[in-house]
Parts: structure tokens; C-alpha cells; sequence
């Protein structure tokens, strides 16, 4: 009798554990899917927004203020999620995490006070990185603004290993270093829709934009910083709720600018004489700012979803993309070194993304094993 209930035990043992792998390989699935839709939002926000700030520039856009506003205000749009979006997508913070957050709030208005400053000090701090990136995108040629942006990577992995304990493995280091050589590629490749400036202004365009870039990478860390030690919640409503304060502080800080410097005056005089008519500039603007959320929508998801590290991979990815778009709606030359940064972007990301792979199936080994513990 003893050997007949331990032979059973062992068989509903072997079938938990056959079921197990069933149940996790299901989570995977669903996992890698939201990652995947993730960097859909992430790189075909960040290539239209990119290619319609270009646009705004080109054909007689002069207000960096308005640049930097796009860039933000079209937050609103995303309220239906807010309200709507079920927050079933969730994510149980391991013990590993617990034991990393040792942060206790004894009373809720001390949690809440906590977050409106995480809120306050992101959203001040992503309404300066669009105003630096607004002078950059009007003094620098694409591609050698594109070279700036590139030095993002090293300032996340930097913030990333101090704040986060990023590691850092071979596939890592690989990935980075593929993905800067190919957008210091874009460098060399002459851009004849480029504006012609200034020597001064262009210094001033290189300067913010490596302000930009780092202050991306500090941006991207605190956000990673502020999921795991703060907020805690690593749902999709989690997420639009970053997106739509941090969207809101910020907002309103360039709104402040914009009134302050008084180039609202100008706005009206800028909207006549937009080479494309009074319509395409609005079209332009309004399509600007819906793609940006898009982008915000994909770039926070992927930080809680993998890491900050990560999600700059799919933003330098994005560069070249960015490239190969201007080709077919600006009708740029695609020149052999282009072509060669497409290759090695991808190479960078297929490296990276294989990494995530790998961890995961460490992660799913060990679970294993503890069941079957």
C-alpha cells in the first residue's frame, strides 16, 4: 500500500513537472509577443516622428519650442488606455527584485509623494532632452545627428551599471559595439537635404545633441530605476501612467518656454509661410505628436519589459531604419555604407535579442528544477 501511494505520488509529481514547462513555455510565448509589439511601437514611432520632424524643418519650421512641444503634448490621446486598458498584463516581481526594493512606505501619502517626484523630476528632465534634441534636429545633418544620437548607448549602459547593476555580457558588449559602428557609418554618408549653417550653430547643434543623447540614457535608467525600487507595479497601466504624467510635467515646463522666449508671436507668420500650405503644417505637427506617443508607448514598455539597456538597442536599431525611410519618402541616395549600418544594426540586435534568449531559458531551467526540488 505504501508502494502504491508513493508510486502515485511520484506519477502526479512527473506530471506536474511535465506540465510545468507546458505552463512556462505558454508565458514565454506571451512575453516575447508584448516585447515584439513593444518594439513595433518603438521603432515605427521613433521613424515617423523622426522623418516628420525633419519635414517641420525643412519646409519652414523655425521654432525649436514647437520641435520640443510635438515631441510631448500629444499625450491626451493616450487617456482612453488609461481608463480602458485592463491591467491583466502583469509581470510577479521575483524574489530576487523583492529583495533589491528594501524601500517601505508606511503611510500611503508618503508612496505618493514619492511618485509625484519620480513624475516631476522625469517629466522636467524629458522636456529639456526635446529641447536639445530640437536644436539638433535644425542645425546638424541627419547623419551626423544620427552619429550623436549613437553615443546614447554608451551613456545608458554607464547610468545602467550604476543605478540598475546592469550586466554585462560578450553578446551585450557585441550588440553595442555593432550598433555604434553602424551609425557612426551614417556619418560619412553625405546628406544633400541638409541645411547649411553656421559654423557657430553648429557647434550649438553638436553640443545639445550630446546633451541630448545623455540626458536619453539617464532618462532611460531612472525609468528602469524607478519601476523596480518604486513603483513596483510592472503592469501596462503602470506604464501609461509614467507615460501621461511625465508627458504632462513635461508639457507644461515647454509650454513655459515657449511663452517665455515669445516665440508664440511668430507662430502664425510661420504657418503662412510653410512651403506646403497651412494644412500640411498642422497634419505635420498633429502626426508628429501622435508618433511620439507611439514611441513612448514602445520605449517604457520594453524598459519594464526587459531593461534600459535594451530598449536603447531598439533605438539605435531604429537609426538606420530611419535612413532607408528617408530613401523612399525623401528620396535620399542609398549609398554602400548604408547599406552596411542596415547590416550591422541588425547584426547588433539579433545579438542582443539572443542574449534575452539565453537568460530566459536559464530562468526557465531553474524554475524547473525547483519544482522538481
Amino acid at each position: 500500500m505504501r508502494i502504491h501511494s508513493k508510486f502515485l505520488s511520484n506519477s502526479v509529481s512527473l506530471q506536474h513537472a511535465n506540465h510545468e514547462p507546458t505552463i512556462h513555455q505558454r508565458r514565454n510565448y506571451k512575453l516575447w509577443f508584448r516585447i515584439a509589439t513593444y518594439i513595433f511601437f518603438a521603432l515605427s514611432g521613433q521613424s515617423t516622428a523622426t522623418l516628420l520632424g525633419r519635414f517641420y524643418f525643412e519646409k519652414g519650421g523655425k521654432s525649436k519650442w514647437v520641435g520640443a512641444l510635438v515631441q510631448l503634448a500629444g499625450f491626451p490621446i493616450l487617456l482612453p488606455f488609461y481608463f480602458f486598458v485592463s491591467s491583466k498584463i502583469s509581470r510577479t516581481p521575483s524574489t530576487t527584485v523583492a529583495a533589491a526594493c528594501p524601500i517601505q512606505y508606511s503611510k500611503p501619502t508618503s508612496l505618493l509623494t514619492t511618485l509625484a517626484l519620480v513624475y516631476v523630476t522625469l517629466g522636467l528632465l524629458v522636456a529639456g532632452i526635446c529641447f536639445l534634441t530640437s536644436f539638433g534636429l535644425q542645425y546638424l545633418p541627419v547623419s551626423t545627428f544620427s552619429l550623436i544620437c549613437a553615443s546614447q548607448l554608451g551613456f545608458t549602459a554607464l547610468f545602467s551599471f550604476f543605478l540598475n547593476s546592469q550586466k554585462f555580457t560578450p553578446f551585450v558588449i557585441n550588440s553595442i559595439v555593432l550598433l555604434t559602428i553602424s551609425s557612426i557609418l551614417l556619418v560619412f554618408n553625405t546628406d544633400s537635404s541638409s541645411v547649411l549653417v553656421s559654423k557657430a550653430k553648429y557647434k550649438v547643434g553638436f553640443i545639445c545633441t550630446i546633451g541630448a543623447a545623455a540626458g536619453n540614457g539617464l532618462a532611460l535608467a531612472l525609468t528602469q530605476f524607478a519601476f523596480t525600487k518604486i513603483i513596483k507595479k510592472q503592469t501596462f497601466r503602470a506604464v501609461v501612467d509614467l507615460i501621461i504624467y511625465e508627458s504632462l510635467i513635461a508639457t507644461c515646463a515647454t509650454l513655459v518656454g515657449l511663452f517665455a522666449s515669445g516665440e508664440w508671436k511668430g507662430l502664425n507668420l510661420e504657418m503662412d509661410e510653410f512651403q506646403t500650405g497651412k494644412g500640411s503644417y498642422v497634419l505635420t505637427l498633429a502626426w508628429t505628436m501622435i508618433s511620439w506617443q507611439v514611441f513612448a508607448i514602445g520605449a517604457v514598455g520594453l524598459i519594464f519589459e526587459v531593461s534600459s539597456l535594451f530598449c536603447n538597442v531598439i533605438i539605435a536599431l531604429g537609426l538606420p531604419v530611419v535612413q532607408v525611410l528617408a530613401v523612399i519618402v525623401f528620396h535620399d541616395r542609398m549609398h554602400g555604407l548604408k547599406i552596411v549600418a542596415i547590416v550591422l544594426a541588425l547584426w547588433g540586435f539579433i545579438s542582443y535579442v539572443y542574449q534575452q534568449y539565453l537568460d530566459d531559458h536559464c530562468k526557465s531551467f531553474e524554475s524547473t528544477e525547483n519544482e522538481n526540488a
